[in-house]
């Protein structure tokens, strides 16, 4: 596998697909660090220590945890509600984003707001998606 990162500056609004970049999913019991396939405990430390370390931590639940299809939907959304309490962090939904055709004024358009822009617009240094189909994934 590749050990390729997004760096800061310009790639980073524009980031390539990280499969296109030779980076794969882990497997159970592993967790994914900037390029690199870890233990799965290795990876949790790791992502507390980012989200305790950061300026504005941000938890975004999406489509698969905020529509209760399941009984485990409603323990994992128990558990992010829980976790953005303790750590503390900010809980930002992201229900859907569908933009309007031929043309996307993303600022306008989409709403509620996109994973993307509502990283940008406020300044989230670390974050946590759970359920969200989001390009900023391989950053968080």
């Amino acid at each position: 596998m590749s050990q390729y990162q997004v760096k800061a500056g310009p790639e980073a609004f524009l980031p390539p697909a990280a499969a296109s970049m030779g980076i794969v999913l882990p497997d159970p019991g592993e967790g994914h660090i900037e390029g690199r396939i870890v233990p799965e405990e290795e990876a949790y430390e790791h992502c507390a220590k980012k989200i305790l370390e950061a300026k504005v931590p941000t938890i975004f639940p999406g489509p698969l945890v905020l529509w209760k299809w399941n009984d485990h939907v409603a323990e994992k959304a128990a558990a992010i509600k829980e976790l953005a309490v303790e750590a503390p962090m900010r809980l930002i939904p992201m229900a859907d984003y569908r933009p309007k055709y031929p043309k996307i004024e993303y600022e306008v358009e989409i709403n509620p707001n996109h994973p993307n822009l509502t990283i940008w617009h406020n300044k989230i240094d670390a974050c946590i998606f759970v359920g969200v189909h989001c390009h900023q994934a391989n950053l968080a």
